[in-house]
C-alpha cells in the first residue's frame, strides 16, 4: 500500500487532474460502500492481504477471490479496494438511453493508471452485451 508521499509522487506521475485525485482519494480512505452477500452458488468471504493491510472482501471464490489472487501478487497493482462507492452508468439500451448505479467490484491502482473493475464469467459476460450492447463500465 502506498505511502502519502507515494501516492503523491504517483499522481504526478500520471499527471492526474485534482479531480481525479480527489476521487481516488475518497475511494482509499472510504470503507467499502456494501457488504458482500452470499447467494445461492457463490462462496463470500474475505481475503487477508498483505499487500493491502487489511481483508478484502470477495462475493466468488470463481471469479473475484481469484481476481485478488492475482493482485496480490501482481508487481504492477499498487493497491485495490473492494466494493468502492457506486458509480453512475449511462449507455444507449436496446430502446432508449439508460441510467443506473453500479457498484464495481474492485478500484485499482496501478504503475500506469487506475480504474474500477468488474469480475463476471464470461457466460454472464455474454449476456450482458446481448441486452446491454451499448453498456461500458
Amino acid at each position: 500500500m502506498l505511502n502519502n508521499e507515494s501516492f503523491e509522487r504517483w499522481c504526478q506521475q500520471l499527471k492526474l487532474s485534482e479531480e481525479a485525485r480527489a476521487i481516488i482519494t475518497h475511494i482509499r480512505t472510504s470503507p467499502p460502500s456494501r457488504r458482500v452477500q452470499g447467494h445461492a452458488g457463490n462462496v463470500s468471504g474475505q481475503y487477508p492481504s498483505r499487500k493491502m493491510g487489511f481483508g478484502i472482501q470477495f462475493e466468488s471464490r470463481h471469479n473475484e477471490l481469484a481476481a485478488i489472487t492475482l493482485m496480490e501478487h501482481d508487481p504492477t497493482v499498487l493497491e485495490y479496494y473492494d466494493q468502492p462507492e457506486r458509480i453512475h452508468l449511462t449507455y444507449q439500451g436496446p430502446q432508449k438511453r439508460v441510467s443506473v448505479w453500479h457498484t464495481p467490484d474492485f478500484f485499482v491502482l496501478r504503475q500506469d493508471g487506475a480504474g474500477w473493475m468488474e469480475c463476471k464469467m464470461e457466460d454472464a459476460l455474454n449476456r450482458l452485451v446481448v441486452g446491454h450492447h451499448g453498456r461500458r463500465m
